[in-house]
């Protein structure tokens, strides 16, 4: 067995940078064992290769489903070459040791994520043998350097050349990462099992059971207190939201930090124009759209500049120099935009606490499903995604809204979306002017709008509710303010008392029909 030849097993789905591996492993003297398509593609690049089916005298079958599940592979994988036992056993059979395995998995997230997906489509591409190689090498992993993500082909690469082994170090890490990897691969399968019945037809509701995947991004300080541990994680696929975000400048981030750096950037996709927004504790203070992100942000801290001082800031546009002047102006916490002008960063740098925020061009996907840990267990919902058009709602008021109160009533609607329950948002078409949040009663965060927004301000303006008014005090509280026009979903028992109100005040209302809670 000593004198058997170095071997690596290479079959891969994603062949990203294996041709170049291989020929590495080639010319360290490794024999290369294969199959399929990875085969192919390494004999058309001139790397001499031995396909498995000639390795174990057993042909691919199956279409190919039964390939690698033999017992010169697996015990190749699993035999434990230093173990006089596993050595004698290995000699007698004529199964070589194998010490290096490329592997990554049939593509089934990637299948499943296509609008065109069949159910058959997604029961063919559930990887077997891949799992097995995976696992076994990973479990000898003593023995065996194993593979599934290729940017650490180079890792391998380099240690063979300086050590003539991948190292213990190594060798582990890259087995915890394959179980990580088919840990969420079959977690993936589960999922979709289970949100489905036996025929492959899609189920109203959610699955049985829930698999949940992610990876670390960072450890945190601590989380939103210095006696909690915390960590930021990332779900798999294609990064967006926070997952995509790169810091440019400024201290580490904090558990708080990316709560409100989250909930300013959803804001802001909320709206076309160059908009700003403000949040303090997870809550906006101020938003606002302009013809310009300058004037939006100057516009946005206006609507409540007292709070705005230490808040975290969302832009929807690139940051430029004149922005970055008015920006480094007030004491903030973080700023996040799609980008940042040379000129612009340069100046807030000289801020040396403030975290900038490039979050990229976001496509405003969002996830399928939203959770929250309980204690016993997870609360999962699917995501607030939901926006209406107002002027296609019901107008319930004798009074039609105008022109400009439609598009005040618009812009309060998508912020009070955004903002904790019991949600009331004082708006124009183009700013807020008060919020009240989180309050128990919504007479209460109606008082907390209209003593943040300027009283003289008020006059003429809208106001959006997240949910239906439970009794006509809440509309009382917003005539006498100033509200001339009022959107709220409607839907209580009292929606009648509260319609003959605003009909008492002229004011004109809408009824959405679509709530938004937001705990």
């Amino acid at each position: 067995m000593n004198n058997a030849p170095k071997q690596a097993l290479i079959s891969v789905s994603d062949k990203t940078g294996v041709v170049d591996f291989a020929r590495e492993l080639t010319q360290l003297g490794f024999h290369i064992l294969s199959t399929g398509g990875t085969a192919r593609a390494l004999r058309e690049a001139g790397i001499h290769v031995t396909d498995v089916s000639d390795y174990t005298g057993f042909p691919e079958i199956l279409h190919g489903r039964v390939k690698t599940l033999h017992p010169k592979v697996a015990g190749g994988l699993l035999g434990v070459p230093s173990d006089p036992e596993h050595a004698a056993q290995m000699t007698k059979h004529g199964i070589p040791a194998i010490q290096i395995v490329a592997v990554n998995l049939y593509p089934f997230q990637q299948t499943i994520a296509r609008p065109d997906a069949s159910f058959a489509d997604a029961i063919e591409n559930i990887d077997i043998g891949g799992p097995t190689m995976l696992r076994a090498a990973a479990k000898n992993h003593g023995s065996v350097a194993v593979v599934t993500d290729p940017a650490d082909y180079p890792v391998v690469i380099r240690e063979w050349k300086e050590h003539g082994a991948v190292t213990a170090a190594t060798r582990f890490l890259l087995a915890r990462k394959v179980f990580a990897h088919t840990a969420a691969y079959d977690g993936a399968i589960s999922n979709y099992l289970s949100a489905r019945g036996p025929g492959g037809e899609k189920m109203e509701g959610h699955g049985e059971s829930l698999h949940l995947s992610f990876q670390r991004v960072q450890e945190l300080r601590y989380g939103e207190n210095p006696h909690q541990t915390a960590a930021f994680y990332r779900e798999p696929g294609r990064p967006s939201g926070l997952a995509a975000m790169e810091q440019l400048h400024g201290k580490e981030l904090s558990y708080n930090n990316l709560l409100d750096i989250d909930s300013a950037w959803r804001l802001t996709l909320e709206f076309d124009a160059p908009t700003a927004v403000i949040i303090k504790h997870n809550n906006p203070c101020g938003a606002a759209s302009a013809a310009d992100i300058t004037a939006a942000y100057v516009t946005a801290r206006e609507c409540d500049s007292v709070s705005a001082f230490g808040g975290v800031v969302g832009l929807n546009r690139v940051v430029t120099l004149d922005a970055a002047k008015e920006l480094s102006s007030t004491f903030l916490e973080a700023i996040a935009a799609p980008d940042f002008e040379p000129a612009a960063l340069e100046l807030i740098e000289k801020k040396k606490n403030i975290r900038v925020i490039r979050m990229g061009q976001d496509t405003r996907a969002v996830p399928g499903q939203d959770y929250r840990r309980v204690m016993g267990g997870l609360l999962v919902q699917s995501w607030d995604s939901g926006r209406i058009n107002p002027r296609e709602c019901r107008v319930v008021t004798k009074r039609q809204p105008t022109e400009e109160e439609w598009k005040a009533m618009e812009f309060a609607w998508r912020v009070a979306k955004h903002v904790k329950s019991n949600a009331i948002v004082f708006a124009t078409g183009a700013k807020t002017l008060g919020v009240g949040a989180g309050q128990m009663s919504r007479i209460d965060s109606t008082r907390i709008a209209v003593m943040k927004a300027p009283a003289d301000q008020l006059k003429g303006c809208a106001a959006a509710s997240d949910a239906f008014f439970p009794f006509r005090d809440g509309l009382d509280a917003l005539a006498a303010a100033g509200a001339r026009a009022v959107i709220q979903p409607g839907g209580s028992v009292r929606d009648e008392e509260v319609i003959a109100a605003a009909d008492e005040h002229g004011i004109a209302m809408v009824f959405t029909g679509m709530r938004h809670f937001r705990h």
